[in-house]
């Protein structure tokens, strides 16, 4: 079960992540009683803002929970990789977890700073006795996610080219995407996500500002609902997410709500 939090939750929960918040006076539900929302436009990819930092060279290491249990950790970090940013993720379990199902597995995404857009993604994934590698190409002139993967245990490969929008991002740069735009609330927004096969159609609802109480300290937060409405994730849970309510919206906490149980990611501190 552990396995499918680490995966389904970091390396696609992280997937399932979205949109827009700003730093509008006042509550979100007087914010829904008194502003006309416009019609959600479809699934998109908006470019950064020409003020909008990547958070470069900092670490965020958050602490992983199942059913309140401590169940290990996670860290995320942006870095300058040419002309692209370089996302990179680890997930290790520990305690009695570790001993019942071992996880230690990393990820890389890169993101092109200009118009947020993923173009490639890899993955390295040790779950219990499997290992195996995946990595993900997007070809936006040809309009295909092309994934070639291979079992590290046995040799065998996979490769499948699936239809693809020409920018889509990623299952854990969809986070720092949220981060991206402006938090406006009571605003519904989709966005596309890729992660080899049919690509995710995500939608984002900023439901509520309010107080949060992590390991990192205490926090205003606007909390976010993802949730995926077509391709692989659809059906199997449904994510929230709390970004701190400044000009960084770092993302504090995450909880998925998933047909097994409950996981939580709590930060617990920024590395510099």
């Amino acid at each position: 079960m552990f396995r499918s939090a680490v995966r389904q939750l970091l390396f696609s929960a992280l997937s399932i992540a979205c949109l827009f918040l700003s730093n509008s006076p006042g509550s979100v539900a007087q914010a829904a009683a008194t502003t006309n929302i416009p019609a959600t436009p479809g699934p998109r990819i908006v470019g950064p803002s020409p003020s909008y930092q990547f958070p470069n060279s900092e670490k965020f290491v958050y602490a992983v929970e199942w059913h309140a249990l401590s169940a290990g950790t996670a860290t995320m970090q942006f870095d300058v990789d040419g002309s692209e940013e370089k996302l990179s993720a680890t997930a290790a379990t520990s305690g009695a977890v570790n001993f019942i199902f071992p996880v230690h597995s990393w990820f890389n995404a890169r993101i092109d700073p200009k118009t947020f857009c993923s173009t490639q993604v890899f993955k390295h994934s040790e779950e219990g006795k499997r290992k195996k590698e995946t990595q993900i190409q997007v070809d936006a002139v040809r309009g295909k996610s092309v994934l070639d993967e291979k079992n590290l245990k046995n040799g065998e490969a996979r490769h499948q080219e699936d239809d693809a929008p020409a920018c889509a991002t990623d299952i854990l740069g969809g986070f720092f995407y949220v981060a991206s735009r402006p938090l406006l609330p009571a605003t519904d927004e989709t966005l596309p996500v890729v992660d080899g096969g049919t690509p995710t159609v995500v939608r984002a609802r900023v439901e509520d500002r309010e107080e949060i109480k992590i390991p990192a300290g205490d926090f205003h937060a606007v909390r976010v609902l993802l949730d995926p409405i077509s391709g692989k994730f659809q059906g199997k849970g449904q994510i929230w997410v709390w970004f701190s309510d400044d000009a960084a919206h770092t993302p504090l906490q995450m909880r998925a709500k998933l047909q097994w149980g409950t996981v939580m990611f709590r930060l617990l501190r920024i590395e510099r």
